[in-house]
């Protein structure tokens, strides 16, 4: 008999327990591993949005007690604090939830004496030398090494459980310089990739013929904004309907609209199922005025840590969607609006925190969608 898969294959975001990028501290006592938490975040949270995650050391009286509404029976709590905001909930949270409450962070570090990571530092501590050797199985992936000043060097069984151990970067733990800069090079590398979407598979009802196919620049305007978008991006696709697909040139990649229905924002969507550790340049495919210095300065003012890249119309100020920067952090918040019934890509910036810039050339993000509007530009264009 043929294996039979339960459950469609889709790619999968790289996701560790709580965020792509994670880290467990353990080795060492809970205060110390809170104060480099401190440290580190401190020196990062000027560029990147950090999280971190703990647990409380409680006694079984203070476990019987549940916290304001909680005791009444409330199974979750919503507090307005003014400085920040404050949820409390019965219910114990499992890893998938813990995913989409930490999505928009760029990097969360873990108490490692309570919760695991994909990836860890490890401390080594004489007096939490047995505390760490009974957590040898949560180390993974040991990315770095920290010697308190009581250490001599690398416990026996901690070289016998990672082999290749002396690679690894190792500094004292009074060392918050080289600490921190590990970090921020660990998240400069972890840069999502650029890749490029030309929108194109709309059904141009307004304009009366293809508007992708119109050929403003001596070539059909999808492949001549593809052919701009590959000098910014890893991969090019042309965003399409499944029964234009044939029709492309062979040599344009194209990605057929797997949210069908629901116009460009099924094709970004569809983008982010395809691969969703990438980031997507998306641009429409009724811009004739778009060019390469307007591409250039969205890409060289892209901001990783917000949800999108965009400019600010120069019509309404709202911001621009259709050529815009999406990060991979805001593939679930498209499927969380699309949850809750909005298909409109403007709103989800509207509601985001996004980087918008003002545009160079207004006249680039002109968009063309009516017989009137296209003679227009034609003369402009003259």
């Amino acid at each position: 008999m043929k294996d039979h898969k339960k459950h469609s294959a889709i790619t999968r975001p790289a996701y560790g327990n709580f965020n792509r990028q994670e880290w467990a501290i353990l080795g060492t006592t809970c205060n110390t591993i809170k104060a480099l938490a401190d440290a580190i975040i401190s020196a990062l949270s000027p560029q990147y949005k950090c999280g971190y995650v703990d647990a409380h050391h409680a006694n079984n009286q203070e476990k019987a007690v549940l916290p304001s509404r909680l005791g009444a029976g409330a199974s979750m709590e919503y507090t307005d604090q003014i400085a920040y905001q404050q949820f409390h909930y019965q219910k114990p949270l499992n890893t998938f939830q813990f995913r989409q409450l930490f999505s928009d962070m760029d990097a969360v570090l873990v108490n490692g004496n309570h919760q695991e990571a994909k990836a860890q530092v490890i401390v080594i501590d004489e007096n939490k030398k047995a505390s760490l050797q009974k957590r040898l199985p949560q180390l993974t992936n040991v990315q770095l090494i920290l010697l308190s000043d009581s250490a001599g060097a690398v416990f026996d069984f901690v070289q016998e459980a990672i082999p290749a151990w002396q690679d690894i970067p190792m500094f004292r733990l009074r060392e918050e310089d080289k600490i921190t800069a590990f970090f921020q090079k660990q998240l400069q590398n972890a840069k999502p990739v650029l890749n490029g979407l030309v929108l194109a598979g709309g059904q141009s009802l307004r304009m009366g013929q293809d508007k992708g196919a119109i050929a403003w620049h001596g070539k059909e305007q999808r492949y001549y904004a593809a052919d701009l978008l590959q000098s910014y991006c890893k991969e090019v696709f042309i965003s399409c309907r499944a029964e234009q697909q044939p029709s492309l040139e062979e040599n344009y990649q194209s990605l057929p609209d797997t949210f069908t229905g629901l116009g460009p924002y099924g094709a970004i969507l569809s983008a982010f199922r395809e691969k969703p550790d990438a980031a997507w340049l998306v641009v429409a495919c009724d811009l004739p005025l778009l060019d390469a210095t307007t591409l250039q300065y969205l890409v060289e003012n892209r901001a990783t840590s917000a949800l999108a890249t965009t400019f600010e119309s120069p019509h309404d100020g709202f911001p621009e969607p259709l050529i815009t920067i999406w990060e991979p952090k805001s593939y679930p918040v498209l499927l969380s609006f699309l949850a809750q019934g909005y298909t409109c890509p403007r709103k989800v910036l509207r509601n985001s925190d996004i980087h918008l810039l003002k545009p160079l050339n207004p006249d680039a993000l002109l968009n063309v969608n009516t017989p009137e509007e296209l003679a227009e530009v034609k003369q402009k264009m003259k």
